[in-house]
C-alpha cells in the first residue's frame, strides 16, 4: 500500500501502534516536524515576526534619548568615636533598616523640596504646559470634549492651585525619573537619575543625596530638641515627686520615733547605752554584795570585823588605831611609874576605852554603808531593767514602723533613681546636639553623563527580533492547537485510528463536473501517466491487496459532507479500474443530487431504482463507459422514492448477482452525516472507503463520521485526502513525501 505522509504537531499519543509509530524516530521531538510546521506556517510567523519587530524599531528611534547619571552613598551603621550617649548611634546592620531608608529616598516629602531647589518646574520633563501634546493627548482631549458637550467645567484654579498642581506633577516626574537601590549585599546605595538634559541628570541626582543627608540632619535636630523639651519637663515632675517622697519619709521617722543618730535609730542607742549601764551597775551590785557578805562572814565567826579590808581602809579607824595605839603606849608608862589606881592610868583607861568604843562604832557605821551601797547598787539595777524594757518594747514598735519606712524609702530612692537617669540622660543629649551627623556619606559624586543611557538601540532591536521569533512562535503554535482539518495521511492515522490509502492530487481547473469542463475521469483517462492518475491507482491497489485471502469485490465511497469530491473518486476510480482490465461497475447510490449520473453525461430513462421495482431487467438499466469499458448503474431522474430501497431483498439480490458477474463493484453514496440509506449501504458491502477534502473537512466530522460506521459495522477500508493541492503540501511534509520528488515520472499533470 502506497501511502502519502504529512506531518502537524501531535495533538495526544496514540494509544496502539499506527503507520506514524513504524516511521517516527525515537527522539522526544521530531525536529524534521517541527521544520515542517514552521514552513506549513512560515507566512504568519514571517509577517507576525516582522510586525512585532517593526513595532519595537519604531518605538526605539521613536524614543527621546535620556541621560543617566549615579550617586553613590555609603550607610554609617556603626557608632562614631566621639559619640558619648546612645541617641547619635548609627543605623542598626539590618535589611529592613536599610530598605527603609531607600523608601525615605523615594518619598513625596523629600522629592518635593528637591523640586524648587533645581527649578524643575522650569523644564519640558516636568512641567506639562511646557510639552507639546501628543497625538494620543489630542484625540483624547477631542473625544472627551464631544462626550462634555457644553457642560460647566467650573471656576478655572488659582494661582495657588496651579503651582500646587505643577508641583505634584514635578514631585511625580521626579520619582519616576529616579531609581535608588542597594548595591548586592552592601551599605551603598545608588541614587540613578535619568533626563533628556544630561547635566540635569547629574543635579537631580547629586540633590537627591543632599537633601536626603539634610533630611537626616533636620530629623536628628528634631528629635533631640523633642527630646530635651520632654528630658526637661519629666526633670520638673520627676524633681517635685522626689521632694515629695523623700518628706513623707521623714515625716513618718518623726511620727514613728525612728529618728536616727551616727547610722542607728535612738531606741537602739538607748538599749545599748542601758544595757552598757546595767552590766556595770550589775558589776557594782555584786562586788557591794561581796563586800557585804565577807564582813558579815568575819562578825558572824567572831574575829572581829576591825580586820575586814572596808574597815583597815577606813582613814577614822586608821586614825583611830593610831590614838588607840597612843593611849596604850602611855597606859604602859603609866602602869610602869604609877599603878593601875592611879588617877592617870584611870584618866587613861577611860580615854582607851572612849577609843574603842568609837572603833567600834566606826566598824559598825562601815557594815551599814555597805549594806546601803548593795541596796542602792540593787535599786539602780532594777531602774535600768526598768528603763531596758520600756525602750525595747519602743524597739518592737519601732521595727514594725520600719517595715512601712523601708517602703516609703525604697520609693523615694527609685524615685531619686530615676530623676538621676533622666539628669543625666538630659545632660548627655545637651551636649549631644552639638555632635549630629548624618547616617550616611557620599562616596561620589554624579559625573556628567557623555552619552544616553537609553534607548538602547542594539539591545532593542536584538530584544524585537527576539519577540518577533517569540511572537511568531506563539501565532504558529496556536495556530497548530486550532487546527481542526487534516494535511496529511498521518494525522488521520494518527487521530481517527484508521489507514490512510492515500491523497488525490487538486486538478487545477477542473474542479467542477460542467459541460464545458473535463471531468477528472477523463483527465485520468487521457493522463495515465499523471499523478493523479497515479494517485486513483494507489487507492485501487489499496483496496484490491488489503486482503489477499478476502479480496473485496463491493466497496462503497461516502464522505461527512457534500461537495469533498466522493462522486469524482468513485468515477476516476471506476474508470481506472476498467482500464486496468478488471470488470468493473460503479452504482450511483445519492437519489439526491445523482452527481454519479450526471458525471457520465447521459440522461437515462431507466436506471437502479426501476430495476430494484422490477420494471426494468438489469442488462437494461446497466449503461457502459465506451472510453473504458466501464459498467455503470445510473439513477434516472424520472423515479424517486421515499422507500428504503438499499435495505430491501431486493438490493441484497442485486449485490449478490453483480458480484458474480464483476471483478469490482463501487457504489457512490450520499453524504453519511446526512443521509440515512447511506449508512444501510456501508453495512452491506465489503469495504468502505471514507473521501475527506484536504484541509476542508473538520476533524469533527470525520470523528462522528468513523463513529457511524463503527456503529454500522463497516469494514473500513481506510480513508483518501482529496484535492490535495501540491504546492501548499511540500509546505506541509518533507520534500521526498510529495509528488515533485517523483515528477520526472509523470508525463502530464504533476503537480
Amino acid at each position: 500500500m502506497n501511502k502519502q505522509s504529512a506531518f502537524t504537531i501531535p495533538a495526544s499519543v496514540p494509544t496502539k501502534a499506527t503507520a506514524m509509530d513504524i516511521h517516527a524516530d525515537d527522539n522526544l521531538v521530531d525536529v524534521k516536524a517541527l521544520i515542517r510546521t514552521v514552513r506549513r506556517r512560515f507566512w504568519l510567523g514571517l509577517i507576525s515576526a516582522l510586525l512585532t519587530f517593526l513595532a519595537v524599531a519604531v518605538y526605539t528611534f521613536q524614543q527621546t534619548p535620556m541621560f543617566s547619571a549615579t550617586t553613590r552613598l555609603v550607610l554609617d551603621t556603626q557608632q562614631d568615636a566621639f559619640e558619648v550617649g546612645n541617641n547619635l548611634l548609627g543605623l542598626p546592620a539590618n535589611t529592613a533598616a536599610i530598605d527603609t531608608e531607600l523608601e525615605i529616598m523615594r518619598s513625596e516629602t523629600l522629592l518635593q523640596k528637591v523640586v524648587p531647589r533645581l527649578s524643575l518646574s522650569d523644564y519640558a520633563e516636568f512641567n506639562w504646559r511646557l510639552q507639546d501634546p501628543s497625538l494620543i493627548d489630542t484625540v483624547t482631549d477631542q473625544v472627551t470634549g464631544l462626550f462634555s458637550g457644553n457642560a460647566d467645567a467650573g471656576p478655572p484654579p488659582t494661582a495657588e492651585q496651579q503651582a500646587e498642581g505643577l508641583l505634584r506633577y514635578a514631585t511625580f516626574r521626579l520619582g519616576q525619573s529616579i531609581n535608588v537601590a542597594r548595591l548586592g549585599p552592601t551599605y551603598v546605595i545608588d541614587v540613578t537619575a535619568e533626563s533628556e538634559n544630561p547635566q540635569l541628570a547629574a543635579d537631580i541626582a547629586n540633590a537627591v543625596a543632599d537633601q536626603y543627608l539634610v533630611e537626616q540632619l533636620e530629623a536628628k535636630l528634631e528629635a533631640t530638641r523633642r527630646a530635651n523639651d520632654w528630658l526637661s519637663d519629666r526633670l520638673s515632675s520627676l524633681k517635685d515627686e522626689v521632694d515629695a517622697k523623700e518628706r513623707a519619709v521623714e515625716i513618718y521617722r518623726n511620727d514613728n520615733g525612728l529618728l536616727v543618730s551616727e547610722g542607728s535609730t535612738l531606741t537602739e542607742q538607748e538599749i545599748s547605752d542601758l544595757t552598757a549601764q546595767r552590766s556595770l551597775q550589775s558589776a557594782d551590785l555584786s562586788e557591794a554584795q561581796a563586800r557585804l557578805t565577807q564582813v558579815r562572814s568575819v562578825i558572824r565567826s567572831g574575829q572581829g570585823a576591825e580586820s575586814t579590808a572596808e574597815v583597815l581602809n577606813s582613814a577614822v579607824i586608821s586614825q583611830l588605831r593610831a590614838q588607840q595605839s597612843e593611849v596604850q603606849r602611855r597606859r604602859a608608862d603609866l602602869l610602869t611609874t604609877r599603878g593601875p589606881r592611879h588617877p592617870d592610868v584611870l584618866a587613861v583607861n577611860a580615854e582607851a576605852a572612849d577609843i574603842t568604843q568609837q572603833i567600834n562604832s566606826e566598824v559598825n557605821r562601815i557594815v551599814t554603808s555597805l549594806e546601803n551601797q548593795v541596796s542602792i547598787a540593787r535599786g539602780r539595777l532594777e531602774s535600768i531593767d526598768r528603763d531596758l524594757g520600756n525602750a525595747r518594747g519602743r524597739l518592737a514598735s519601732n521595727n514594725r514602723a520600719e517595715v512601712t519606712l523601708r517602703q516609703l524609702e525604697r520609693e523615694a530612692e527609685a524615685s531619686r533613681a530615676l530623676y538621676e537617669n533622666f539628669l543625666e540622660q538630659f545632660k548627655q543629649t545637651s551636649e549631644e546636639s552639638d555632635l549630629v551627623q548624618a547616617d550616611a556619606r557620599v562616596l561620589s559624586s554624579a559625573k556628567l553623563p557623555t552619552r544616553p543611557s537609553s534607548p538602547r538601540t542594539n539591545v532593542n532591536l536584538m530584544l524585537g527580533l527576539l519577540m518577533g521569533l517569540v511572537v511568531a512562535g506563539g501565532l504558529i503554535f496556536l495556530a497548530e492547537l486550532g487546527e481542526n482539518h487534516f494535511s496529511s495521511g498521518e494525522e488521520v492515522e494518527r487521530l481517527l485510528r484508521a489507514p490512510a490509502l492515500g491523497s488525490i492530487p487538486l486538478l487545477t481547473g477542473l474542479r467542477g463536473f460542467g459541460k464545458q469542463r473535463k471531468s477528472p475521469a477523463d483527465y485520468a483517462i487521457e493522463n495515465p501517466l499523471s499523478a493523479f492518475s497515479e494517485s486513483i491507482r494507489n487507492l485501487r491497489a489499496s483496496i484490491i491487496f488489503a486482503d489477499l485471502d478476502n479480496p473485496a469485490k463491493t466497496v462503497a465511497v461516502c464522505s461527512s459532507l457534500p461537495n469533498e469530491g466522493k462522486t469524482m473518486t468513485t468515477y476516476a476510480l471506476g474508470r481506472m479500474s476498467a482500464v486496468s482490465g478488471s470488470r468493473t461497475l460503479v452504482i450511483d447510490g445519492d437519489f439526491r443530487r445523482r452527481q454519479l449520473t450526471e458525471a457520465t453525461g447521459v440522461e437515462p430513462e431507466v436506471g437502479l431504482i426501476e430495476h430494484l421495482f422490477g420494471e426494468v431487467a438489469l442488462e437494461q438499466a446497466l449503461l457502459t463507459d465506451e472510453a473504458s469499458g466501464l459498467d455503470i448503474l445510473p439513477l434516472s431522474n424520472q423515479r424517486n422514492t421515499p422507500r428504503d430501497v438499499f435495505g430491501s431483498r431486493s438490493f441484497d439480490a442485486l449485490l449478490q448477482r453483480l458480484e458474480e458477474h464483476y471483478d469490482l463493484i463501487v457504489i457512490d453514496t450520499g453524504p453519511l452525516l446526512l443521509m440515512a440509506e447511506s449508512r444501510v449501504i456501508v453495512s452491506k458491502v465489503d469495504q468502505v472507503i471514507v473521501v475527506a477534502k484536504w484541509r476542508s473537512t473538520t476533524r469533527t466530522a470525520l470523528k462522528q463520521t468513523m463513529g457511524i460506521l463503527n456503529q454500522f459495522h463497516a469494514n473500513v477500508a481506510g480513508v483518501v485526502l482529496n484535492f490535495v493541492d501540491l504546492r501548499k503540501k511540500r509546505l506541509l511534509e518533507n520534500g521526498g513525501a510529495t509528488y515533485k520528488a517523483y515528477s520526472k515520472y509523470y508525463s502530464e499533470g504533476a503537480v
